[in-house]
């Protein structure tokens, strides 16, 4: 253990102090990664328990549009009513299988007095203007039946939008504009409706069932906190090492010295090579360099 009794040193213990920071760090990094999983799982599963499920009727699922739960999301309901087509809206910046557009978002009044907002799809932009959708397809008149997945609102992006058009579906904000009362606390989601207008938004794609790469990310991490300690084992073995080298390169200078044998024009790096070449025969672990000068010595001792 005496070899290594400079890693009591300052030194030593800083870089030490170093590696259990960094370690410390990976290790919340790599929990953060966790939890980032743990949150995609849970989306994952609310998909599949809700998303293929049959539809109910919105007057048995009247609360979760005013309360959603986490686990209500999806929720495929069926409502019957009217579009207040003149209120239409269109939500900004929505993206859609790698194309910025908008979505549609039209008040849908029911039997029972609720107005639900419902988003009717997603659309793209004009091509010659990005500040209007290529197309304006209107709601059915009338008496209409609309199927629809359960999503709660979204918040306030603190961003403005032109008249007619919201920065983010913030259903709070929508009720503002319109002046009268929206169920607040979710919207649906387009997946189908009777009867079926000529021309219809774009439907949103079904959500990815992919967790991503947090729990590869997490290990990576924690890989990382343990390689600064193994980083820091190895520099403390290379370091008693050419300390122990050191100390063979000064008994074999006061041998020669003692022996009148010295030599003024061997240089410390050499003396240390020497050193480590004996080292590895005293242990039995010669190189092919070693054997080979081993050879040239012989030979020209015997001259």
């Amino acid at each position: 253990m005496s070899r290594y009794r400079f890693l009591l040193t300052p030194t030593w213990l800083g870089w030490l102090a170093v590696c259990v920071g960094f370690a410390v760090a990976c290790v919340f990094l790599g929990q953060w990664q966790l939890d980032r999983r743990e949150q995609a799982m849970e989306d994952i599963n609310r998909v599949v328990a809700n998303y293929d499920e049959d539809p109910v009727p919105y007057a048995e699922v009247r609360e979760l549009y005013r309360s959603p739960e986490a686990d209500d999301e999806w929720t495929v309901t069926t409502l019957r009513g009217e579009y207040l087509s003149d209120d239409v809206r269109l939500v900004r910046n929505r993206g859609h299988s790698g194309s910025v557009g908008y979505e549609q978002v039209v008040p849908f009044r029911t039997h029972d007095g609720d107005v639900v907002v419902i988003s009717r799809g997603w659309l793209p932009t004009d091509s010659t203007d990005a500040s209007r959708p290529a197309y304006m397809p209107e709601p059915p008149r009338g008496e209409a039946e609309v199927t629809v997945r359960l999503k709660p609102g979204e918040p306030d992006i603190d961003r403005d939008a032109p008249d007619g058009q919201l920065a983010s579906i913030d259903l709070d904000e929508y009720e503002t504009q319109l002046g009268y009362d929206l169920v607040t606390g979710a919207y649906g989601l387009m997946a189908g409706e009777d009867p079926a207008p000529d021309q219809q938004p774009r439907q949103l794609a079904r959500p990815e069932l992919d967790e991503g790469p947090h729990l590869s990310y997490s290990m990576q991490w924690y890989a990382f906190g343990l390689l600064g300690f193994v980083g820091w084992g190895y520099a403390a073995r290379l370091t008693a090492r050419n300390r122990d080298l050191d100390v063979i390169a000064e008994e074999e200078d006061g041998k020669e010295r003692a022996a009148g044998t010295a030599s003024s024009g061997v240089s410390r790096q050499e003396r240390l090579r020497e050193a480590r070449r004996r080292r590895r025969e005293r242990a039995g672990r010669a190189s092919d360099e070693d054997v080979e000068d081993a050879w040239v010595d012989e030979r020209l001792g015997s001259r």
